[in-house]
């Protein structure tokens, strides 16, 4: 079965303002349809200012990007509309309860009222958040916030979504009430771009993965391949070979 291409990034370069080298340095890969796909690598990497990029957050010195659907490339307005992003800070008013946040950040998807109640409704549930929806978020511990921001992210369905480092700092039982939902998201076809340090944890939940180091790209493929071509066990174990500079990861 022909997978069909969702991102096709093509040598994307980029260098920061008075920077005496790039951040990224010609990245190359696709991302197909359907899948959860991990950009791997330490902190510094560059994994952030390719997301960003990604997102339309941040421009590129060189290169392009494009997303694709049924095999035709998509505006920049339709971009817009079909992703998502939890960035890894957090991006949202501490002053405001939930359901407040929602109504904000969904509005600008020009949501109704009633679209974003329905929808609240149905995240917080599944994150086990229903209960804080009234309370002001900054009271909310580290690893409910991460939940508070995943449900920002997914407030209008996009069918991309992109998450940055989404699970750190947050307990055992946030990170497996996001990691469920977001294997229900997938499982109902949303595509999931997920960048992270934390190798076991991107094993565990990715189809296929790049590495990146110093910005540069070091290999592509599905986990299991990965694993199989340079006879290791874990994809921690595997970067670390990959690398010349040993980081802990």
């Amino acid at each position: 079965m022909t997978k069909e291409n969702c991102i096709l990034v093509d040598k994307l370069t980029k260098r920061y303002n008075k920077a005496s080298e790039d951040s990224l340095k010609q990245v190359s890969f696709t991302v197909y349809k359907g899948e959860k796909f991990g950009i791997l690598g330490p902190n510094g990497a560059g994994k952030t200012t390719l997301i960003s990029i990604l997102c339309g957050i941040l421009k590129a010195t060189s290169g392009e990007y494009t997303y694709q659907n049924n095999g035709i490339s998509l505006s920049s307005s339709d971009i817009k509309k079909q992703i998502g992003f939890v960035p890894q800070d957090y991006a949202f008013y501490e002053e405001l309860t939930p359901i407040q946040n929602m109504m904000y950040f969904g509005a600008f998807y020009k949501l109704s009222k009633k679209e974003i109640a329905e929808r609240a409704e149905e995240i917080f549930s599944v994150l086990d958040i229903q209960k804080l929806a009234d309370k002001k978020v900054k009271t909310f511990s580290g690893g409910v916030k991460r939940r508070m921001s995943l449900a920002i992210g997914i407030v209008h369905k996009p069918s991309v979504l992109f998450l940055d480092e989404p699970t750190v700092g947050a307990d055992v039982q946030s990170k497996y009430a996001m990691i469920n939902y977001l294997n229900k998201l997938n499982s109902e076809g949303t595509t999931i771009v997920y960048t992270s340090h934390h190798m076991s944890e991107a094993e565990e939940f990715c189809n296929r993965v790049v590495f990146i180091d110093n910005g540069m790209f070091i290999a592509c493929d599905t986990v299991d391949n990965l694993k199989s071509k340079y006879n290791v066990d874990d994809l921690k174990t595997l970067f670390i070979n990959l690398t010349t500079e040993k980081k802990e990861l």
